[in-house]
């Protein structure tokens, strides 16, 4: 399904962020423009635009750096009719040539109403998008990906998967399920402070909210975490398996970790004390004269 070349589309690094994305009607605001145009200039690869974003708010970002891919990360296909994606998707091409990457994945019950038979509902989607009067190609998305079934059915039907909270363990099992040809970008989430107690609590700060979520629970639990594991924010075990804690040392170690496990590209998710709506320019910085230079 997909070739060497398709696999390095996005480089070995990239940055993931909630909030790096237009309003809608409105465009981009200014500090998040010249936050885009940095992260090109820093040679990042790729920037995820995470928390189910539309096309309207993913088409601006591309606009605002002349080489940095940018990925939906991920696109809920229940909120998004696929046909009018594959419609958006061959505008976003057209002004911006091998740039964009369709992220696409089924969300979480909690979240759509409308949820049911996950799997089922991702292949029609993906047969909507190849039936589109403007097909969106394989090579140009991926899905988000915990189980065996999606995994096998991103490097069939996708350029390859994008994970979300996983450890280097999932990666390698990923890999073997997705074989040599297909992408791997894991999603990392990063807490850059040396203190390690006091990482470990903003860590936990930002794994509650997904606690709530069955599928990380289930995946967790493949992985062999235990209900235990999932109190009070998350026990050390899982947070530390789940993030890079600390200085940049060990940030760097970890994130080889994720390349040496079978990850292709690894989306750089930073949390941190500040509120979340605040881009960390400052720990972009810093990962990237860490990470970009070798």
């Amino acid at each position: 399904m997909t070739n060497t070349d398709d696999r390095d589309l996005l480089g070995r690094f990239g940055v993931w962020h909630r909030f790096l994305r237009a309003v809608p009607g409105q465009g981009l605001a200014q500090d998040t423009a010249e936050a885009v145009a940095e992260l090109d200039e820093l040679g990042y690869g790729a920037l995820w635009i995470g928390g189910s974003p539309s096309l309207a708010e993913a088409a601006p970002v591309l606009a605002a750096a002349p080489r940095i891919r940018v990925a939906t990360g991920i696109l809920s296909i229940w909120e998004h009719p696929a046909e009018q994606v594959a419609e958006e998707t061959a505008r976003i091409e057209e002004s911006a040539p091998g740039r964009f990457v369709l992220g696409l994945g089924v969300s979480h019950s909690a979240r759509a109403p409308q949820y049911a038979k996950p799997y089922a509902a991702m292949v029609a989607y993906l047969d909507a998008l190849d039936a589109a009067p403007t097909p969106v190609p394989a090579s140009r998305r991926v899905l988000a990906a915990l189980g065996p079934k999606m995994l096998e059915l991103s490097a069939g039907r996708a350029l390859g998967a994008h994970p979300y909270l996983v450890t280097p363990e999932h990666t390698a099992e990923a890999r073997a399920l997705l074989g040599p040809g297909a992408l791997l970008a894991p999603d990392l989430k990063v807490v850059l402070e040396p203190d390690l107690p006091r990482a470990r609590d903003v860590a936990r700060t930002g794994l509650a909210p997904y606690l709530q979520f069955e599928n990380y629970l289930r995946s967790f639990l493949r992985l062999g975490f235990t209900e235990a594991d999932f109190a009070d924010g998350g026990s050390d075990r899982l947070v530390d398996a789940v993030f890079a804690l600390g200085d940049l040392d060990r940030i760097r170690a970890r994130v080889a970790d994720f390349h040496a496990a079978g990850a292709d590209h690894v989306a750089l998710n930073v949390v941190s004390e500040a509120p979340a709506d605040e881009l960390p320019r400052r720990e972009w910085r810093e990962l990237a004269g860490a990470l970009l230079a070798d």
